[in-house]
């Protein structure tokens, strides 16, 4: 089945002539919770058919930073536009141009899929409704299985269906909190393809998400921890910016020889990946000279290298509560 069906005509007469150079631009927001400073100082911009994704340990305040730039939480401080509305005084206007999926599945299982679409309609009172719901259905595949309950899709179904009610009212900006969290990896890659294609028609997407191939799939990378946004740009940029040299260490006992490299300063990192241990840090001789006696070669730093060590790096000054 081929998801990408989303095609010119109805994107192009939506978004072209957009009023703003910018989906999102905002500058110095902060947010508190009682004496909790949730998100401080942040400052972003998205660009129409930009996919970001946001990265960051539980508790960081993602969702909430995510909210704050759409217009669905007023900051505390600080300003910005979001589809060319100010986030502060046309919060409105800004929910009636956006698409918002949640990780959880929110939708009713007891209703099948075209009626959960039709209920959705209803609630935004959408004109044309029943050409509308087809429509969807046809766009993210889900025509032949229109009369399943809900109750009786798999994790990727149910997956499609919520992203087809986000899009029912042809959202230019979409809100996607860890949609993917317990989808098998084939619908998680149909879904990638979908955001792509909607993408490519200038949609914007702001998507949290745990998963390093995931990340990598998106245009840039906003890395945010305990309320701080530490890395923004592409995930090379972000991975050069750490300046990490990672060696790939392979033998016997590799948790023993983990502890045992914990000991040096110059090694910043040790993580296991299956068979192999990689080893990082900054200084590249130091390194080399630490694991001498060992079986180890140079590797490129991945991702979920640097993703690992800003979370280790990165003081929690939340204690064990976390929005």
């Amino acid at each position: 089945m081929h998801l990408c069906s989303i095609r010119g005509n109805l994107w192009k007469s939506l978004l072209n002539g957009n009023p703003y150079d910018f989906a999102i631009d905002v500058q110095g927001l902060n947010k508190y919770f009682g004496d909790k400073h949730v998100v401080r100082d942040l400052s972003l911009q998205v660009r129409p058919g930009e996919i970001v994704g946001f990265l960051g340990p539980n508790g960081s305040g993602k969702t909430t930073a995510i909210r704050m730039m759409c217009g669905l939480l007023t900051p505390d401080s600080g300003e910005g536009h979001c589809l060319g509305h100010d986030i502060r005084t046309q919060s409105d206007a800004i929910k009636r141009e956006v698409g918002y999926m949640t990780q959880k599945f929110s939708y009713w299982e007891d209703l099948s899929i075209r009626e959960n679409l039709d209920f959705v309609a209803r609630v935004y009172e959408l004109a044309n409704r029943k050409e509308i719901v087809t429509e969807a259905l046809r766009n993210l595949g889900l025509t032949s299985r229109s009369g399943q309950l809900a109750r009786s899709l798999s994790g990727g179904w149910k997956q499609r269906l919520a992203l087809a009610a986000c899009m029912l009212r042809h959202p230019r900006l979409l809100l996607l909190d860890e949609p993917t969290a317990g989808v098998d990896p084939s619908a998680r890659r149909d879904f990638w393809e979908e955001l792509h294609e909607l993408a490519s028609q200038g949609v914007s997407v702001l998507i949290s998400t745990h998963y390093m191939d995931e990340a990598e799939r998106c245009h840039k990378l906003a890395y945010i921890a305990y309320g701080n946004l530490l890395a923004q740009g592409s995930a090379k940029s972000i991975i050069e910016s750490q300046g990490l040299y990672t060696y790939e260490v392979n033998g016997e006992e590799l948790m023993n020889i983990s502890k045992s490299l914990a000991r040096y300063e110059a090694i910043e990192q040790t993580v296991i990946f299956g068979s192999t241990l990689h080893v990082s840090g900054k200084n590249p001789q130091a390194i080399e000279t630490i694991l001498q006696g060992q079986r180890y070669a140079a590797i490129p730093t991945s991702l979920e290298d640097v993703f690992i060590y800003l979370m280790k790096h990165t003081k929690d000054n939340f204690g064990d509560e976390g929005v």
